[in-house]
């Protein structure tokens, strides 16, 4: 194995690690962004919803640290591309936020239940998995390139190198772009701060708090092992590349497109030009993680469909969010947590969006049971 092979492996066995100990953590914490939706929706409970912005503003303050320091060169991962999407994020987002809602959780959920047992889970993930592949690569595919992606901003017209926030504030005020981004994100990561610690039970709660701190580091870490360590000459072009991920830039945590990508190498296996990536490990890595949690705490359980109205559901929500989590190039935690800490404009607008169709969805299944 020579040393592309080896950075490779590397980057691979950082990313099921860094996985591992996330799905050991949101298993513990019960981390889920559509139950966090659903408790402020339902019930005006905002407990869980603030772990998931603190995860946010931790991950904000990783990744700006990161690159700050020169560590990782955020301007090359695909969320800061200087053309900017208008309706892919937005659509996108919209049909995950339903998606997850009619499913009962988003993908990140969905695999954490896998590893406690659940086969509805399982056939929610396979298919997020082939409908992303489909949206990828397949017919949907079709419909996403020729309405969706055209629509779009040259922010590179107007002379800008990303979407990133920071360039935005730097063309603004005329800060030079390493002090923007700095200024940027604190303020960005200082508001969420303050929203989220303002709450004394919040602050009160130790098991959120930490675990928070540790899913957002986990996010922090993805960006430095894939832009970092994963970073180097290729051996055959002598050009600096991004060894072990899909994207064949640096990625952070994500789980739609890896999901899908799982699925092609278990159905492809034997071409020799597919192998596993930094996404597919994180995906093995989740599902372990919990499972290891649920051994632990003898918590693990076989759960299956409850009726009809439940298995059509969740077959619809793995569908949706199948299509959204690739349209809009990422779910809760792609665009949510990873996407939204390299500052980028598209994941702002996709997780809103996420967050409105979420909503807009549980209203309507709140509507629907109060009828009947």
């Amino acid at each position: 194995m020579g040393a592309s092979g080896n950075m490779t492996t590397v980057v691979v066995a950082w990313g099921f690690g860094l996985a591992f100990v996330f799905g050991v953590v949101a298993s513990k914490s019960n981390f889920c962004t559509m139950g966090a939706l659903s408790d402020v929706v339902n019930m005006q409970h905002w407990g869980r919803m603030r772990m998931w912005l603190l995860t946010m503003a931790v991950a904000i303050i990783g990744a700006t640290a990161l690159s700050y320091a020169g560590l990782i060169n955020l301007d090359k991962s695909f969320y800061l591309r200087p053309t900017l999407s208008v309706l892919s994020p937005i659509i996108g987002g919209l049909t995950f936020g339903i998606g997850m809602t009619l499913a009962s959780g988003c993908a990140n959920k969905n695999l954490l239940r896998i590893g406690a047992g659940s086969i509805r889970s399982l056939v929610v993930i396979l298919l997020i998995a082939l409908s992303g592949y489909a949206t990828m690569k397949g017919l949907p595919a079709i419909w996403r390139v020729t309405l969706l992606d055209p629509v779009t901003i040259d922010l590179a017209a107007s002379g800008m190198k990303s979407q990133s926030l920071a360039e935005l504030v730097a063309r603004g005020t005329g800060m030079p772009a390493p002090t923007a981004m700095v200024a940027t994100a604190g303020v960005l990561a200082a508001a969420l701060l303050i929203f989220v610690f303002k709450d004394t039970r919040f602050r009160r709660n130790l098991t959120q708090v930490s675990s928070a701190i540790i899913l957002g580091l986990v996010i922090a870490a993805g960006w430095y092992v894939t832009g970092h360590l994963g970073f180097g000459e290729n051996q055959d072009t002598l050009e600096e590349v991004f060894f072990g991920t899909n994207s064949r830039t640096l990625e952070a945590l994500s789980f739609v497109a890896p999901s899908a990508y799982t699925l092609e190498l278990f159905m492809l296996w034997t071409d020799k030009s597919l192998g596993v990536t930094f996404g597919i490990a994180s995906v093995l890595g989740v599902v372990l993680g919990s499972l290891a949690w649920a051994l632990v705490t003898k918590s693990f359980h076989v759960e299956g469909f409850v009726s009809t109205g439940d298995t059509r559901n969740h077959i619809i929500g793995g569908l949706l969010m199948g299509f959204g989590g690739v349209t809009a190039l990422g779910c809760t935690i792609g665009q949510g947590v990873s996407g939204i800490s390299t500052l980028a404009i598209s994941s702002i607008l996709a997780t809103l969006s996420i967050m409105a169709g979420g909503t807009a969805a549980l209203k309507y299944i709140y509507w629907l049971e109060t009828r009947e």
